[in-house]
C-alpha cells in the first residue's frame, strides 16, 4: 500500500541541496548516497526515476530493461504537474498521485541515503527497502 510518508524526519539544511553535489556537501556524505528524484515522460505518462547521486540514468537501456516506450526529461511544468514540487526539491513521494517508479539498483551500495522532501533545502534520511515500500517502484539499474 501507498502511503506517501516516510519513518524518517525531515532536516532543513541552511545551504542549497538542489543538487546532488550539494546535497552530500551539506550533509558530509558520498554523493551517490543522494537519491535523487527524476522525473520523466514516457508515452505521455510522467514516471518516476530515484536516481544514485553518482551517475547519470541511460534512458535508452532503462526504458528497454523497464518494458518502456522512450523515456526524455520531463520539462519544469510537467514535473511541477506530476508531483506538485520543482525541480531541485522533487521528493520520491508526496505527489498527487503515485508515479511509476524505478529505484537506481546503485542506491543498495549505502546503508543510508538522503532524498528530497520537496524544496531545495529539506531532506530525509532513508534506504532502499524504504524507498521501494513508499514508491511501490521497482528496483532496476538506471546506467548503462
Amino acid at each position: 500500500m501507498w502511503t506517501g510518508q516516510a519513518a524518517s524526519r525531515v532536516r532543513e539544511l541552511s545551504e542549497s541541496a538542489r543538487t546532488a553535489a550539494e546535497a552530500a556537501a551539506a550533509l558530509g556524505c558520498e554523493v551517490g548516497a543522494i537519491a535523487n528524484s527524476l522525473v520523466f515522460m514516457s508515452d505521455d505518462e510522467a514516471v518516476l526515476v530515484l536516481t544514485s547521486g553518482r551517475h547519470q540514468v541511460d534512458v535508452t537501456a532503462l526504458a528497454t530493461r523497464w518494458g518502456r516506450g522512450r523515456l526524455r526529461r520531463a520539462t519544469p511544468e510537467q514535473v511541477r504537474r506530476a508531483t506538485g514540487q520543482a525541480i531541485g526539491g522533487v521528493a520520491p513521494v508526496g505527489h498527487p498521485r503515485p508515479l511509476p517508479t524505478v529505484v537506481d539498483e546503485a542506491l543498495k551500495d549505502y546503508p543510508r541515503l538522503w532524498a528530497a522532501a520537496g524544496t531545495p533545502h529539506t531532506v530525509f534520511p532513508t534506504t532502499v527497502a524504504e524507498l521501494l515500500h513508499l514508491t511501490e517502484g521497482i528496483l532496476l539499474p538506471v546506467g548503462p
